[in-house]
């Protein structure tokens, strides 16, 4: 059987094939009169847009390949749907993959990415390192979010970590809090800008900084707490965990209720990205807010001016986080 092609969509719904091509790259300057009658003519004749063949017949690409992190982590899934709805407007079209935290498989990953022949990649807190991220800069646009790089043809977008963390800690003191905990991110690329601005803020109110290594996961965030159950007793535990992300503050909120330890009556806590997980009622969360869609918003806007506006500078945006106040954290207990 023969492959229907968008000429034979265009002639079943009377239109011409450059509005199907509109259409199936969804875009919002079509009626919605000629969409339907569109897509219900690709219903009907069983077709389906061969993206990577009209980018190879074009030599240009509509593509945008993007590498996820942790899949499980909703930050990354807000930061998606910023990007989602900027490539929409921008008549691109995203493909998703991901590599688990792990460099092997995000360099599998990527290498699958780049076989789409897309317009760019964008990578999302990636583990990769600064070689392979240099190699696929040199066959198309990269963008890093989460992750800082002074890599030719690769363009940035990170929140201010520093700022974030130092936020977490003067809220926290402003309560009352002296012994304040950092389980930090581990190798992640965005726990160092934290570690360097809880450290900063503690000593700059005149405290002891003390950092738990630990990882962005909620497992982590439980090992880190039972790390310090096992190091302090009752009365000298402290009392405020600045978590390095929400995931991790959830497995840390988590193993204090299984060790008998309220939040925040008796350990007040503070995560990072203002997932929608953490203004749940049942968890509302006080986290540090990254503007999630913003940035996905920023990363798509990168790509799209060096695609379409030929920019060949390199591009660094950063975005200013924000406390959000929430039920977990409150005043130590005299």
């Amino acid at each position: 059987m023969t492959r229907p092609t968008m000429e034979d969509v265009a002639a079943r719904a009377g239109v011409s094939r450059a509005l199907v091509s509109l259409v199936m790259r969804g875009s919002p300057k079509v009626s919605e009169h000629r969409r339907r009658a569109v897509l219900e003519a690709a219903r009907e004749l069983g077709y389906q847009p061969h993206f990577l063949a009209r980018s190879l017949a074009s030599r240009t690409s509509n593509l945008v390949g993007v590498m996820v992190s942790d899949l499980r982590n909703a930050y990354f899934a807000e930061v998606v749907e910023g990007m989602d709805a900027a490539a929409r407007e921008a008549e691109l079209e995203l493909i998703l993959n991901t590599g688990r935290r792990s460099a092997a498989r995000e360099r599998a990953a990527l290498e699958s990415l780049l076989s789409f022949r897309p317009g760019g990649i964008i990578l999302l807190s990636p583990v990769l390192p600064a070689a392979a991220i240099r190699e696929a800069a040199q066959r198309c646009p990269v963008v890093l979010v989460s992750r800082t790089s002074n890599i030719a043809g690769v363009d940035t977008v990170n929140d201010d970590g520093e700022t974030g963390a130092g936020l977490a800690v003067d809220h926290l003191v402003s309560l009352g809090h002296r012994r304040i905990v950092h389980f930090d991110g581990g190798a992640a690329f965005a726990a160092g800008p934290r570690r360097k601005g809880y450290t900063a803020a503690m000593e700059r109110h005149g405290l002891e900084p003390m950092v738990i290594p630990s990882e962005h996961t909620d497992a982590a965030g439980a090992a880190a707490v039972r790390k310090l159950l096992n190091v302090f007793s009752p009365s000298t535990f402290p009392t405020a965990l600045v978590c390095g992300n929400d995931f991790n503050a959830f497995g840390a909120m988590s193993a204090l209720d299984e060790a008998g330890l309220r939040v925040p009556e008796d350990v007040s806590v503070v995560g990072y990205d203002n997932t929608s997980l953490a203004a749940l009622r049942y968890v509302s969360l006080t986290t540090i807010d990254q503007p999630r869609t913003r940035i996905g918003q920023l990363a798509v806007a990168a790509l799209t001016q060096r695609l379409r506006d030929g920019r060949t500078e390199p591009l660094r945006s950063r975005v200013e986080p924000a406390l959000v106040v929430r039920s977990t954290t409150a005043a130590p207990r005299t």
